[in-house]
């Protein structure tokens, strides 16, 4: 039934010419491997503005650069949407070391973790209960864990050939670690960080306290894989030991942002928006190339090859670099809700948020039929090694735009390294390649013409009705 399927999809679709596809498809990676910006772009986003906590100055400086840069790229629109963000502050650098006997200490690398409450300014000093997953929480009870630390050290499952597999399996413990810790009387966390190889740099990420009272919100900060695996062989050793951790962390009140939007206007149905997006905002420990400056200058890049190559889309085409997707996903809820107001009719959108690495394909969240047609264009793209078309999930900040017709897609580059890089200091400009950053830019950009020109089998307008 399937294969039926695919044939009365071709039957009913436009015909298509896969010899003027190929040469669209050549011209769009040889503009981007050749003639490219997304590689310099990139630099002077990651080197001369740097790491782009929301709501910081170099959040708002990064705001001002991407529109500059797609308001010289002649397209039809450009306009800034103002949003409503949270702002945390980090504060000085954190400081925690293991106490094995008073006056014998070890210090080890920490960071806070975004959106966490500070230490008492003299820093909290407790005894230290290890567990492997916020579900040991209940089998120790309030009688263990009250009035210690809880160190979370369930590792990412080195397993799983997809990484995001294992972050996602371990993930919780740094996000609602807190929370669930607080329940029993702990009077903070250290979480693993989430990377699957030993180094000696703590990692960030978001983390919520729900609806636990201010008063109650307890102190959150990741540990160095190395360090935990210390502080565990540590443990084993002397169950005793204290640990000691200080930060200085601040929730501030919400400020103003915006989400960066440019577009070239449909030539024949242009109130049909495909969109194409990355998320501005980044942790502050690195300068957030891959995370996702990365994503940000593909999807500027995307608009710019279909020019360079003298393409007239269909419909319109829309950038969206979206702010506050670390810490709260404030840019794209309030893109999803003004779109929802204004009646917009988005057909597909698609994000890049996986890095900057070499790009094995896409991962699709949408109906059987769309996945199908898609499916036929696939060996377009296997000349440059792009095989990966799956069903799955697609990206934090279009999810919000998810409806019955709309088809959301993600970029998937090779995901070996990302969480080497992903939120720590190392998630640097140093580690981008150039070759691999423009290969994903013309990956992204010949989907988006594929997708323009022949339509989704969930369209009720288009080239397909």
């Amino acid at each position: 039934m399937k294969y039926i399927g695919l044939l009365l999809i071709l039957l009913a679709g436009p015909i298509w010419s896969q010899t003027d596809d190929k040469e669209q498809l050549k011209a769009i990676y040889n503009a981007s491997l050749a003639q490219g910006k997304a590689y310099n772009w990139l630099n002077y986003l990651s080197n001369q503005i740097g790491g782009r906590l929301t709501g910081s100055v170099q959040a708002e400086q990064a705001v001002e650069y991407t529109k500059q840069k797609l308001d010289s790229l002649g397209l039809d629109r450009v306009w800034l949407q103002p949003v409503v963000v949270p702002k945390w502050v980090r504060g000085v650098p954190e400081f925690a070391y293991i106490e094995s006997k008073p006056g014998i200490t070890n210090n080890v690398p920490i960071c806070a973790l975004g959106g966490s409450v500070a230490t008492p300014s003299a820093g909290i000093k407790a005894n230290v209960i290890e567990v492997n997953g916020i579900e040991e929480l209940e089998k120790l009870g309030r009688n263990k864990i009250e009035g210690k630390i809880v160190f979370y050290n369930k590792p990412m499952d080195p397993r799983h050939i997809n990484t995001h597999e294992a972050y996602s399996a371990s993930v919780n413990q740094r996000s609602s670690g807190a929370k669930e810790a607080s329940n029993y009387g702990a009077v903070g966390i250290i979480v693993r960080s989430m990377n699957l190889r030993l180094d000696d740099y703590p990692h960030a990420g978001g983390m919520s306290y729900g609806d636990t009272p201010l008063n109650e919100r307890i102190p959150a900060a990741a540990i160095s894989t190395n360090g935990a695996e210390l502080l565990s062989t540590t443990l084993k050793l002397n169950p005793e030991i204290k640990f000691y951790f200080k930060q200085n962390c601040r929730q501030l009140q919400d400020v103003k942002s915006h989400n960066v939007i440019g577009e070239i206007k449909g030539s024949v149905y242009p109130d049909e928006i495909i969109l194409v997006g990355g998320h501005l905002d980044s942790w502050d420990l690195g300068d957030g190339s891959h995370d996702d400056g990365a994503g940000c200058v593909q999807s500027m890049e995307v608009l710019r090859l279909l020019k360079l190559t003298g393409y007239v889309p269909q419909r319109t085409i829309r950038v969206v670099l979206f702010m506050n997707e670390e810490n709260g996903l404030k840019g794209a809820k309030t893109y999803a809700e003004i779109a929802t107001n204004k009646k917009e009719n988005h057909v597909f959108a698609l994000e890049s948020d996986s890095g900057g690495f070499t790009p094995r394909g896409f991962s699709f969240d949408c109906p059987e039929t769309d996945f199908a047609k898609i499916l036929l264009w696939k060996p377009l793209f296997e000349p440059y090694y792009i095989h990966l078309f799956e069903q799955g999930e697609s990206g934090a900040d279009i999810e919000p735009l998810k409806n019955d017709q709309i088809v959301l897609a993600g970029l998937l580059p090779d995901s070996q390294r990302y969480f080497d890089h992903h939120h720590s200091e190392i998630d640097t400009f140093e580690h981008i390649n150039k070759r691999e950053l423009e290969l994903g830019a013309a990956t992204m950009a010949s989907l988006v013409y594929l997708i323009d020109k022949y339509g989704t089998a969930s369209e009720n307008t288009g080239a397909d009705k």
